[in-house]
């Protein structure tokens, strides 16, 4: 029956200012209004929503005002110079520097490689992408350099 997340909806302080920020990420509006603007993040199958709200001052918590939009693990590994071309910089996160990222999250039985910049109201955004699926093996979390070298 469930064949997939559709969509996900985010608060933010200026609806205009917020559409460029997305832009930036090269996602295309699907519908627009005076309070909100619907990003497909693949056409027909998935969208962002943005709302100008004032629920925008709720604090972050991994729970709410976080989105994880799935990539290539091409693409994770050019994504800090990607996001740097457009202005846009990597966030610490579990006590990773932007340096250090991407990172592997351990989430066994899964592994994936992850990267974490925030929009402009702090909403964090992640993209993430899959390195390997049911094989049960403990690790810490590390960067994806740490990982590549492990994995020789």
């Amino acid at each position: 029956m469930i064949q997939g997340l559709y969509e996900a909806h985010l608060p933010v302080r200026n609806l205009k200012q917020s559409i460029e920020f997305y832009k930036k990420l090269e996602l295309e509006i699907a519908f627009q209004n005076d309070q909100a603007a619907f990003f497909w993040i693949v056409k027909g199958q998935s969208w962002i929503v943005l709302w100008e709200t004032d629920f925008v001052d709720t604090p972050y918590h991994p729970s709410v005002r976080h989105l994880a939009l799935q990539v290539e693990l091409e693409d994770i590994k050019n994504a800090k110079q990607w996001l740097a071309e457009r202005n846009i910089r990597v966030v610490e996160t579990f006590g990773f520097p932007p340096e250090k990222q991407p990172l592997v999250l351990p989430n066994n039985p899964q592994a994936h490689a992850a990267i974490y910049f925030e929009d402009l109201d702090g909403n964090v955004l992640e993209f993430i992408a899959p390195l390997r699926l049911d094989v049960k093996e403990d690790f810490p979390m590390m960067s994806l350099e740490e990982w590549e070298k492990r994995k020789k």
